[in-house]
């Protein structure tokens, strides 16, 4: 069964309604948002079940054109792709706005699962996720081990052993899940919004809020969070100071 064949069956399973493409966010489970709750959890383990059966070889079929004008009309907030394919791999599915869930983000996929890529209590994993979301303030820590970096002229943090990406822009985090490091790079500077103008020549725009980067920081990252609009890094370090004052 490809990808495009399990949403297809998940999207009946929903009454029409594909939820947040749960394929690939059940497998990524333990490196995104948690939003399984009430019905999320009855899709999350179909996906499992799904799973359990195997993910196809077969190559999946591209997005179809109604799906993809969709996203482009996406109207909350700029989502990002790498373009219609990568790597070789089409792009297969979006969330689009029926899809949306905010504490989730939107996300695009692309390809089929990967063979042997399979994760215990999940699903298999495809060659590229990218799922952009409204960032909301908090610690990188659950992230586990971790490397802050600068990629696009961004904050950003490499985790998952190098196989995801965390890029801080404007008022967004954008995710990049990939089954490697090189790919993962590869497709971050291969980044442009969907639904909006946009060139990977260009340089993300700054985030207007201070990431909540964990682990050690270095001149290069520290240099761009201290030129952040408003001094958003500076004004945040002045409020944790003022709370722990008041706890003294």
């Amino acid at each position: 069964m490809t990808a495009a064949e399990v949403a297809r069956t998940l999207r009946t399973a929903a009454g029409g309604r594909t939820p947040d493409n749960c394929i690939v966010r059940a497998a990524a489970s333990t490196r995104q948002r948690s939003h399984a709750h009430g019905t999320g959890r009855a899709l999350a383990s179909l996906c499992a079940l799904l799973a359990l059966a195997g993910c196809g070889t077969a190559s999946p079929a591209p997005i179809s054109a109604g799906e993809l004008s969709e996203a482009r009309t996406f109207p909350y907030f700029r989502i990002y792709w790498v373009g219609p394919s990568f790597a070789g791999q089409p792009l297969v599915a979006t969330d689009g706005q029926r899809d949306y869930i905010s504490a989730v983000g939107d996300s695009v996929y692309y390809g089929n699962c990967v063979p042997g890529k399979h994760i215990l209590g999940g699903s298999c994993l495809l060659p590229l996720q990218i799922t952009t979301v409204v960032y909301a303030l908090h610690s990188n820590v659950s992230l586990g081990a971790q490397k802050n970096t600068v990629i696009r002229g961004v904050p950003a943090a490499i985790y998952d052993e190098g196989r995801s990406l965390e890029l801080y822009t404007g008022r967004l985090a954008i995710d990049v899940f990939s089954d490697s490091l090189h790919n993962a790079l590869a497709a971050a500077m291969q980044l442009r919004p969907l639904n909006a103008p946009g060139s990977p020549s260009q340089a993300l725009p700054l985030p207007l809020y201070c990431p909540g980067l964990a682990g050690s920081v270095d001149a290069s990252v520290r240099a761009v969070m201290e030129r952040l609009p408003g001094q958003a890094c500076q004004r945040s370090s002045a409020q944790l100071a003022f709370v722990k004052s008041l706890t003294r």
